[in-house]
Formats: C-alpha cells, structure tokens, sequence
C-alpha cells in the first residue's frame, strides 16, 4: 500500500477490531485480523495494544488455551468512546478525500 498508516488510524482500526468480539480477542488474533486491512508487521501492533491499554481503552486479562496462558484484550467503555470518536472524523476525512479524487470542488 502506498500510503502511511499513522498511529491514529492504527489505535482506530485495533479498536473496532477488538470491538468486534464481546469476550475480547488475543494479541495474535488482532493482528491477523488487522493485517487483513492494513499492511503492518507484528512487532508495530503489540506497542498499540500496550498503549491502548494504557489509556484505558482496553483491558487485558489471562486465560488458559492449551496448557498455556493467552492474553485477551477486550474494549473499555472509554475505549467505545475513542471508537465512536475515530468512526466519527474517519467519514468525515474520507469523504473529503474521496471528493477530491473524484473531481469535485471542496468547500
């Protein structure tokens, strides 16, 4: 993909992820999802995650799969909020992007 992903869009397309699954989901899982939309290595993701998490926009919690413990991550109500807020301008910036690639005079 030719155009940058920067951290804004990255912390929106994690949380709509995450947000898709009520239980929460685990750090492999997100990022096989969000590779799925973007171009982005492992090692980008879990300092998103750290940080989100940080924020209060995600929880994480244990739980026992195979033997062994998998961290889930699961949205906050905050974090719904940050979502909301980052669905909220994505329509609005990518209407104006496609706007203009279609020819039309931006006001």
């Amino acid at each position: 993909m030719v155009f940058n992903t920067g951290a804004a869009l990255l912390d929106a397309v994690v949380l709509a992820v995450v947000s898709g699954k009520e239980e929460g989901t685990y750090g492999y899982r997100i990022t096989q999802d969000v590779r799925k939309i973007l171009e982005v290595s492992e090692s980008t993701l879990y300092p998103v995650l750290r940080r989100l998490q940080k924020d209060g926009c995600l929880e994480v919690y244990d739980k026992q799969f195979d033997g062994r413990n998998r961290r889930y991550y699961k949205i906050t109500e905050r974090g719904v909020g940050r979502l909301q807020l980052y669905r909220e301008e994505w329509e609005e910036y990518s209407g104006r992007i496609s706007a203009i690639f279609r020819g039309e005079e931006i006001v």
